[in-house]
């Protein structure tokens, strides 16, 4: 014999044993307020949902991009883009030698951040497919046609310094690289921020301004390096401002960012941030403390490029970090959602 029947559970009144929508206490008496006293209101029972996928799977695919080849096509695009703007400063204030070593190091470094790209890509005729179409909306498309406008001007002014000949092509070929420079240094930035991954997405603020200063303390740290110790004042003066306008960027996005940000302070990503960290503060001291000693100077300009290659091996990591794990795609989703239901509960009130 079963206890249901065509009316329902014999022995049961539905419109007043039914707690649907109100939470119970341990007496199994509803805590809906009335004589009783408790709180006023129903109390939802559905928890709120987990960060859960279908198979366990990432809601998002990983970058394809591998490392080193990204982070290191990062970094040396960064240096190549502000040692052109160092060399063009030092050139036009009559600083020889830093201004030649300084576009010698933009010719080598753009040269290996293009080989790194390329052997990432897997086959030299996809970068050359690359410029078939030039899209203005895309920043791939758009860095293609950068790094091939700037690659040549940048040899160009390498090649005519170190051979102290054909000055003015020359000239004109450092004005040119100077030029470009400053987008080859910070369009990588676009490049990260334009994909959904939610650490490089969400970053796209400061993301900009962070890699401009971390590509300014690299070309001033290795012109700490490689000038003489009488021509060193502006990679000095740059690697500085380059580290405080780096340090600033950093921290600013990691605030905003709130739980998105937590990459950038945990696992791998974590620990090459910190580590950079420190190598930044330690190379400005010494920079400014020991500014009238050669090797002073030039273990701070190892430590301030170091931390920049650092600065760009941690938001790598902290991007593939964060499209692995499925809240950083569902939380932000989630608040932008709530948000807007409030604001239009808010305007419908009004």
């Amino acid at each position: 014999m079963s206890d249901v029947t065509g009316q329902g559970v014999s022995g049961t009144q539905p419109g007043r044993d039914a707690l649907t929508g109100a939470s119970t206490n341990g007496a199994g008496r509803s805590n809906r307020g009335g004589r009783g006293g408790g709180r006023r209101g129903e109390q939802p029972m559905v928890p709120k949902a987990e960060f859960t996928s279908y198979y366990g799977l990432p809601i998002l695919n990983a970058p394809v991009w591998h490392s080193p080849d990204i982070p290191g096509y990062l970094f040396l695009g960064g240096l190549a883009g502000a040692s052109s703007v160092l060399a063009a400063g030092a050139h036009v204030t009559g600083r020889r030698d830093l201004a030649m070593r300084s576009k010698v190091v933009a010719t080598g470094a753009i040269g290996l951040s293009a080989a790194a790209l390329v052997h990432d890509l897997g086959r030299p005729s996809r970068f050359y497919n690359m410029l078939r179409v030039l899209k203005p909306s895309s920043p791939m498309s758009v860095g293609s046609w950068l790094l091939a406008a700037y690659g040549p001007a940048a040899a160009v002014a390498g090649a005519t310094a170190a051979l102290n000949r054909f000055h003015r092509v020359g000239a004109g070929a450092t004005a040119a690289a100077a030029v470009l420079g400053p987008a080859v240094a910070t369009y990588t930035a676009a490049l990260l921020c334009d994909t959904a991954v939610p650490a490089w997405h969400e970053g796209y603020r400061e993301m900009p301004f962070l890699f401009a200063g971390s590509s300014a303390a690299a070309a001033g740290g290795v012109g700490l390096i490689t000038a003489p110790s009488g021509q060193s004042g502006p990679a000095r003066r740059l690697a500085v401002m380059g580290a405080a306008l780096e340090t600033v960027a950093a921290q600013q996005m990691e605030h905003r960012l709130g739980m998105v940000g937590e990459p950038y302070r945990q696992g791998v990503a974590g620990r090459y941030l910190k580590v950079g960290r420190a190598l930044t503060a330690s190379g400005v001291v010494v920079a400014l403390v020991g500014r009238r000693s050669r090797v002073a100077s030039a273990a701070a300009g190892a430590a301030l490029a170091a931390s920049s290659a650092l600065t760009r091996f941690g938001v790598f990591e902290a991007g593939k970090q964060s499209a692995a794990d499925p809240k950083y795609t569902v939380e932000p989703q989630r608040q932008r959602i709530e948000d807007r239901t409030g604001a239009g509960r808010s305007r419908g009130c009004d």
